[in-house]
């Protein structure tokens, strides 16, 4: 049996991790948007399928018999794509994906999309946008006469304002790093998205903290239908129910001893 995980997240690495140490055959796919990725173990593939209707294809000429969606939470077009071309091809889709942040004090800002949250960060003098590059072209329109501070992996690949500044950097961050990022560049308003996880929640807890202002992006919905959790270890647990693995046959074959639970990166 062949598990296709498309990946790019953490949660993707750990369950890529997981089902080597079960021997279970898999293939991981990357959408190929940053430059030097964090790769898994195991085969992987870099780039696009040509929507629903290429994976569907890839899935059947590759004898792919289950998949697990377990992209970013805002990579909504690739999980639209993956429920559509599964219900197509016939093949079961789990969806994994790591549990939203949550307003410990319930003084963030919510917005429904990017251009809402631009709108809502207007306000602010010095605004650290931490919202990736793919969206910052929403932002440049309200935000142009600001002083910003753009923190991206990857440089832009658009034209941005003249008093914004850019800082290159891969996370994770912790909350003191974060908290001097904030103080020493003044900032007073920070706008980022509902990713979710631990490793990067340092700069929303500093920001709490210094009373910096918080505008947070809502994650658009999972496509309907689509079976979700929001742990690796679950979803391992649905692969080898999928696959039909009993746990009698992962102590007896001669595997390398499991090191679960992987660490997420």
């Amino acid at each position: 049996m062949t598990v296709l995980i498309l990946g790019g997240t953490g949660e993707a690495r750990a369950l890529a991790a997981a089902l080597d140490d079960d021997a279970i055959e898999f293939e991981s796919s990357l959408a190929g948007r940053v430059r030097n990725p964090r790769l898994p173990v195991g085969p992987v593939r870099i780039g696009g399928f040509g929507g629903a209707e290429g994976l569907a294809r890839y899935l059947n000429e590759r004898g792919i018999r289950a998949v697990v969606d377990a992209t970013h939470p805002f990579a909504a077009g690739i999980s639209t794509n993956a429920a559509g071309a599964c219900a197509a091809a016939d093949v079961p889709l789990l969806r994994l994906q790591r549990p939203g942040w949550h307003d410990r004090h319930g003084r963030w800002t919510w917005a429904d999309d990017h251009h809402a949250a631009a709108n809502a960060a207007a306000t602010g003098r010095r605004i650290f946008l931490s919202t990736g590059r793919q969206t910052l072209d929403r932002f440049v329109g309200p935000l142009a006469a600001h002083d910003v501070l753009v923190r991206v992996v990857d440089p832009p690949a658009i034209e941005l304002p003249p008093d914004w500044s850019v800082l290159l950097g891969r996370g994770p961050y912790g909350r003191e790093e974060e908290r001097s990022l904030l103080l020493d560049n003044r900032i007073d308003t920070l706008v980022t998205k509902d990713s979710g996880g631990a490793l990067t929640r340092g700069k929303l807890d500093a920001a709490d903290e210094l009373g910096v202002r918080v505008i947070v992006v809502r994650r658009p919905a999972t496509p309907r239908g689509v079976a979700t959790v929001d742990s690796v270890a679950t979803a391992r647990d649905w692969v080898l129910r999928v696959a039909e693995v009993r746990p009698a046959d992962l102590r007896s074959a001669d595997r390398r001893p499991s090191s679960w639970p992987p660490a997420a990166h």
